[in-house]
């Protein structure tokens, strides 16, 4: 089917209240539904579940974490779980013997304990019993010296995130504890700026833009990293970044208030992120975002966002084809999304590329989910997307079920076409959308390569946005209880 589907005036299809018949509009030509006979259908199901035996394979190859059966308790270093007491050194001192001792577990018994940034160490578990908090400052001072970091798929000599790892190996925060980063509109979250959704009063002095177009600049040019370092800083640093690590496991605890994003392993392979609780509505409180990173699996998680649930990246324009790093080899499955900009999402910053995309049995409602499946990216940021594959998605109520927008904040101004590839949704239903779709290509550069089979939306009010398409492949499609065809 390679028919171009080219919206021109019109931008939005309705859905008559009686008779769920499309508007005609000038210039689009409706594709021809396949045939669904039972050979064929079973076939296409067939070869559907085929690509299914990779997602175990991924599963299966990630190498897995192990840990000395030794335990070293925080209390044992100083750390008192009092108001005011500071056991940044206490922790640290802590993990250093672990470390030193050939690894175990960094214990923090119950109770409040207040920290600056936590550095781990290869072979080390930082484990957090059940009554446990960490509660970490936000003055910026906790956070320094600078360390290698990356900003919204940027790397730059920036503040520490607040539990960091820098080339380890065999590392883990675990237990059932709570990571607390106190993120608030009089902490951290007013250096978004003058953001549309803020609740805070505006300080033009404290606005992220002071750095992050400097840096991004920067970035553009190829400056080195060691000279992308700034006096005036006003980047908020994501809560748990492994950095260039091997062999990681986040596991069971909340993560509630970050500054920034909640989980963001950079450059890492071998990651698992499995039953943590992600709760934080402050801005750009992405829940996970693994950038660059091979072999990775998110699974029974809860996410409850300011921004997007689960967003994939691999960096943003010049330092992403730079280190030409893609995301790849991501298995995603059992989890939970509330409210978020996006459920499942690749992108923005996106420039490196993605493969290897697997997300299944997840289930997605809420008042405040603006997107479930969503891929944004622009001709600035490029990066071909390529083998992703979707299915047994449960979605309640979102605004937008199915979003692919090539024109993401600016659009088609650059010379790096953005490219999606063999992609795979099925399976997938939609109790209650305002919109089925936005897929939005480039009339040079038309959205391909997309299958959807057994996509259902109960209620939605509007096909939504159908611009430049070519080439999907469809089967067993239905709006409001009706057959449909794109």
């Amino acid at each position: 089917m390679t028919d171009l589907i080219k919206r021109n005036s019109v931008k939005t299809l309705g859905l008559f209240s009686a008779g769920l018949g499309l508007l005609s509009v000038s210039g689009c030509q409706t594709l021809p539904a396949l045939s669904q006979n039972n050979t064929a259908t079973h076939a296409k199901d067939a070869a559907d579940l085929a690509q299914w035996q990779q997602a175990d394979d991924i599963i299966a190859a990630i190498k897995p974490t192990r840990f000395a059966a030794q335990d070293f308790l925080i209390t044992a270093y100083g750390a008192k779980a009092e108001q005011g007491a500071d056991n940044t050194s206490a922790i640290k001192a802590a993990i250093a013997a672990c470390a030193a001792a050939g690894g175990g577990r960094v214990v923090v018994p119950a109770g409040r304990f207040e920290t600056g940034a936590i550095h781990l160490k290869s072979n080390v578990n930082l484990h957090l019993h059940d009554d446990a908090v960490l509660s970490f400052y936000t003055d910026r001072e906790h956070y320094l010296p600078y360390v290698v970091t990356r900003w919204e798929g940027v790397e730059l000599m920036g503040y520490s995130p607040l539990i960091y790892a820098y080339q380890q190996e065999n590392i883990a925060v675990t237990g059932k504890g709570i990571l607390e980063g106190n993120g608030a509109v009089d902490a951290w979250w007013p250096w978004k700026g003058n953001w549309e959704r803020r609740n805070w009063d505006y300080d033009a002095s404290v606005d992220q833009e002071k750095t992050r177009t400097p840096l991004f600049v920067m970035a553009e040019q190829g400056a080195p990293i060691a000279e992308r370092s700034f006096t005036e800083n006003y980047l908020r640093p994501p809560f748990i970044q492994p950095y260039a690590c091997k062999r990681v496991l986040i596991e069971g605890v909340t993560i509630r208030n970050s500054p920034f994003w909640l989980i963001n392993p950079v450059l890492s392979e071998d990651v698992i992120i499995r039953s943590v609780n992600c709760v934080s509505h402050g801005p750009n409180s992405d829940g996970c975002n693994p950038e660059s990173s091979n072999r990775v699996l998110i699974e029974n998680c809860l996410f409850d966002t300011g921004d997007d649930c689960i967003a994939l990246k691999s960096g943003r324009n010049n330092d992403g084809r730079r280190l030409a790093t893609p995301v790849q080899n991501v298995v995603i499955q059992d989890c939970i999304m509330r409210s978020g900009h996006g459920g499942v999402v690749l992108g923005s910053e996106i420039s490196g590329g993605a493969s290897n995309i697997f997300a299944r049995r997840c289930r997605m409602s809420s008042p405040n989910l603006a997107r479930g499946i969503r891929i944004k990216t622009n001709s600035v940021r490029g990066g071909l997307i390529e083998n992703v594959y979707i299915r047994d998605i449960d979605i309640g109520e979102v605004r937008d079920a199915i979003v692919i927008n090539f024109y993401y904040e600016e659009g088609d101004a650059g010379n790096f076409m953005p490219e999606v590839r063999n992609l795979h949704i099925s399976n997938l239903t939609v109790q209650k959308a305002q919109r089925a779709f936005e897929l939005r290509g480039f009339e040079r550069a038309p959205i391909s390569g997309v299958t959807l089979h057994h996509v259902h939306f109960k209620q939605v009010a509007s096909v939504g946005v159908l611009e430049n398409i070519a080439g999907i492949d469809q089967l067993d499609l239905s709006l409001n209880g009706k057959p449909f065809s794109i």
